[in-house]
């Protein structure tokens, strides 16, 4: 794993450490939801260092396996588009396929507009 560096700056006077505390979640604050979500998807492990870590996050999830989805919002498809389409999204950048979704929702929200009735599915 690798370490990141903070961009936290690290209290060195004795009223800063008495604010941090006091930020702290304890029996003054509780915790955030967001806080509460980080501690539940944690992994803790006593002692063995990195291969006890590493041995603890494989059991709670395997490689390539995603989180928990109540129910898929998308679905796999095999679509055959021209090349200056794909130049034409691919060159904005990371994110395309999410912008060519969206230019296709707005696209169909026009035509239902337009016309009376468009079938749900081909």
């Amino acid at each position: 794993m690798k370490s990141t560096g903070s961009s936290k700056k690290f209290p060195t006077s004795q009223a800063e450490i008495e604010a941090a505390i006091a930020r702290a979640p304890g029996k003054d604050r509780p915790l955030t939801a967001r806080e509460e979500a980080k501690w539940n998807t944690g992994v803790m492990v006593n002692g063995g260092g990195y291969e006890a870590v590493r041995k603890a996050l494989a059991a709670k999830r395997k490689p390539g396996q995603r989180g928990p989805q109540v129910a898929p919002t998308k679905q796999l498809v095999s679509v055959r588009y021209s090349p200056e389409v794909l130049a034409f999204f691919k060159a904005s950048g990371a994110g395309w396929q999410s912008r060519m979704d969206d230019a296709l929702k707005q696209w169909v929200s026009s035509q239902r507009k337009t016309r009376r009735r468009i079938p749900s599915e081909a």
